[in-house]
């Protein structure tokens, strides 16, 4: 009867009461002290809430899924409480052994930490779960306020002030590379392009994965941001406001138009070979598409030229009908910024940071062993 019944509670997540739990197995914790724990991060909403966005590093144990936790709760607004309880019960008592089950693995896996639950507002669904871990004997730690909870402490962290220095450079100055190895030598650095699945640019997307939503990219951003407080410095690379079809949270992206920039230089011809290197690999049909999606920027002439180089597998010529239009975007882009320029023409992406390093331009933060 324990178990029917907390199967029944589970189906209502509107209602406050709190579920019977074992109190010597579950507690409650504020959103850092949640975040530091080592055991599982499991979230019990539904796959489409968690798709959305959730917290990085978290495993999906939907209690319902989509199209059940709409009909739960239609039925609920339509027939009431009862109707609703019936019809959960349904879906998810077959369900709670192999939920036990997984809750058991995912515990013998972190050694017997406690399990990390969540839902949306640290309701029903988080304290239902926790009640079938209760029985196992598994303990468990809830997220006060659940997953708005955690979107609350995201978006506030973008808030707060940052020492943001851009990294800036034409197109093909290998702004990324550059970053990434100042991240090995010990600089604090927040890979903007790497965390969207995306360079920036119409031809951003190629060859890469499915960016994750703005939400989503929100939170891995938050994630490798919090344990830069302190540090004397944050590298990120100079972008606009979208990364592809991803939006670099408001708090950031104001803080980043205020930053200063510094901006590397690199000869045309070295610029053209690392776009090469990076774009000559991908499917030609796909360039020319996203040539297409520029061609009232680039003007028909450039276009034309652009499109009969992707063609005939004429890498270079293709990218330098490009350059002109995006050296254009990135020079206005420096407006207003205070702006320093450092020839690293001939040098790679380790040498240029030690170039960097050396001359007292960045300041590492936590530095590499030698």
């Amino acid at each position: 009867m324990a178990l029917r019944s907390a199967a029944i509670r589970a189906t209502l997540p509107v209602v406050r009461r709190p579920l019977p739990l074992p109190s010597a197995m579950v507690v409650s914790l504020p959103i850092d002290a949640f975040l530091a724990g080592g055991g599982a991060l499991i979230d019990v909403r539904t796959p489409a809430e968690f798709r959305q966005g959730h917290i990085p590093g978290a495993r999906n144990l939907p209690l319902f899924s989509d199209a059940e936790r709409a009909e739960v709760g239609t039925l609920y607004k339509q027939q009431g409480r009862q109707a609703a309880v019936l019809r959960g019960l349904a879906l998810v008592g077959p369900r709670m052994h192999a939920m036990a089950a997984e809750l058991a693995a995912w515990s013998e896996r972190t050694a017997g930490a406690p399990l990390r639950l969540h839902c949306w507002r640290g309701g029903m669904r988080s304290a239902s779960v926790a009640w079938l871990a209760g029985q196992l004997e598994l303990p468990v730690v809830l997220l006060e306020g659940g997953y708005k909870s955690y979107r609350h402490w995201v978006l506030e962290l973008f808030e707060r002030p940052w020492p943001l220095r851009l990294l800036g450079g034409r197109t093909g100055t290998g702004k990324t590379e550059l970053l990434l190895a100042l991240r090995e030598l010990g600089a604090a650095v927040v890979d903007l392009e790497g965390l969207a699945h995306h360079r920036g640019s119409s031809f951003g997307g190629l060859g890469l994965p499915e960016q994750p939503t703005s939400e989503h990219y929100e939170n891995s951003l938050a994630t490798v941001l919090a344990p830069m407080a302190g540090a004397g410095q944050i590298w990120l690379e100079a972008e606009s406001a979208m990364v592809g079809r991803c939006r670099i949270p408001a708090g950031l992206w104001r803080q980043m138009k205020a930053a200063p920039v510094l901006a590397v230089e690199r000869p045309l011809a070295e610029r053209v070979t690392h776009l090469v290197t990076i774009y000559g690999a991908q499917d030609p049909l796909a360039l020319a598409e996203a040539t297409q999606r520029i061609a009232r920027r680039l003007g028909p002439q450039r276009t034309a030229a652009a499109l009969e180089a992707i063609g005939q597998r004429d890498w270079a010529s293709a990218c330098r009908q490009m350059l002109d239009y995006y050296d254009r975007c990135y020079d206005h882009g420096l407006d207003g910024h205070a702006c320093r320029a450092v020839d690293l023409g001939g040098l790679g992406a380790a040498a240029a940071a030690l170039e960097l390093v050396s001359r007292g331009l960045v300041v590492l933060n936590h530095p590499a062993a030698a």
